[in-house]
């Protein structure tokens, strides 16, 4: 992926559903003007959900998800019928592929109230009006009547969808913090964990967000922290989580602080719900089950943060041994009332519909959950000050101790 290209965790995520052999694939290609799905005239060509980033005007970065038919059977159908459910959770909206011979069954119709109940923006399509007669075709006179094959209504169809208005979170990164012209220091260190060559995506993404609010982002590593502050006062520090207990040494109580990791979290979250995750997290006891969840996939290193020093701080800070277990990108638990707490990475690279969904999934399972960067800064004494930027949420954590 080209360096100017938008993540894909930033990109409108929209799902094409229905049963097998409507035609989802095939509206893809036509809608995109290209063969990126697979076609065929066998029943169930599509075994998991196939994502492609583009541009599709007038919407702009996108992500299309194709996924298998609803109505998948046999076991290995109840898997992939899950992958699309899986798929969904991603979404921030959908088109719903019927046949137009058929019309609507049981099968659209569910997921038609399911997109209803996640108020998720949705289209349906009845495809294949080439092989209606045009007196067949009236009945279709105020629906989005398309074909695959001849293009029709395809046009309609994608206007339609740039009329859509997706969810969108309210809650900016930083721009809400800050003022134009005001100078914020932003602290990235380097050290064996730092990728070569780049900053990592919540680091670029708060820059792009200052910058947008016309503020001043001064990058500096943690060790010229305290040079850089004898030459000009900040109104914000950003630091990395882990540099955290240091940073907060250097920078005078008067300045605001806090971590890339909770304006991530703040962002794509409710950083009031994931207080109560930390007196979870404190009160942790041996064998108690702890999941660590990361969105993304990437090479463990050593001192990796989820599975190496996240486990070995709450057993230094809390002096008990828990039973970690560790998940990563798309793979995450359906049942999480097994564990006493999740520890969730900010989600940099997760769609904010699909991180929405896994807060909301810890909430409704009565599972306390809570994010990389609040634990972090709990485990190092730090957090009252990492959320003093956030007044309302700064008083929940006195709440709660």
């Amino acid at each position: 992926m080209s360096l100017n290209a938008t993540p894909a965790s930033n990109r409108l995520h929209i799902v094409f559903l229905g049963r097998t052999n409507t035609g989802k694939s095939s509206l893809l290609n036509a809608l995109t003007n290209q063969d990126l799905a697979v076609v065929s005239a066998i029943s169930g060509t599509t075994t998991d959900p196939v994502k492609k980033s583009m541009e599709l005007l007038p919407l702009g970065p996108v992500v299309l998800i194709d996924t298998p038919g609803l109505d998948d059977t046999g076991e290995l159908g109840s898997k992939r019928i899950e992958k699309t459910k899986e798929a969904l959770r991603q979404a921030d909206m959908a088109i719903v592929v019927a046949d137009a011979q058929t019309g609507l069954t049981e099968a659209e119709k569910a997921v038609i109230e399911e997109l209803k109940k996640k108020a998720l923006p949705y289209l349906v399509a009845y495809n294949k009006a080439d092989l209606l007669t045009e007196e067949q075709k009236q009945k279709y006179s105020k629906e989005h009547l398309v074909s695959s094959l001849t293009r029709e209504g395809v046009n309609a169809l994608k206007e339609a969808l740039g009329k859509l208005k997706p969810q969108k979170d309210s809650i900016p990164l930083i721009q809400d913090l800050v003022s134009p012209g005001d100078v914020i220091f932003l602290v990235v260190p380097i050290d064996s964990a730092a990728p070569k060559g780049r900053l990592i995506l919540p680091q670029q993404q708060v820059i792009r967000d200052a910058l947008e609010k016309g503020a001043l982002p001064l990058v500096t590593r943690d060790t010229e922290l305290a040079q850089a502050l004898t030459k000009i006062t900040p109104t914000l520090v950003v630091t990395d989580s882990q540099a955290f207990g240091k940073v907060m040494k250097i920078v005078p109580e008067s300045i605001p602080l806090t971590s890339f990791s909770i304006l991530l979290s703040r962002a794509k979250g409710d950083l009031e719900e994931q207080i109560k995750g930390i007196k979870a997290l404190l009160s942790l006891k041996d064998r108690d089950p702890v999941l660590i969840a990361e969105g993304c996939t990437h090479h463990r290193q050593c001192e990796d943060i989820g599975t190496v020093k996240i486990p070995k701080w709450i057993r230094e800070k809390l002096q008990v041994e828990p039973d970690f277990h560790f998940t990563s990108g798309g793979e995450y638990p359906k049942d999480l009332t097994p564990y006493k707490v999740v520890i969730h990475c900010g989600g940099c690279m997760l769609p904010p519909q699909e991180m929405k969904n896994r807060l909301l999934q810890a909430k409704e399972q009565g599972v306390p959950i809570t994010n990389y960067g609040m634990a972090i800064a709990a485990l190092h004494n730090v957090l009252a000050r990492s959320l003093q930027v956030f007044p309302s949420v700064a008083s929940l954590l006195s709440e709660e101790n």
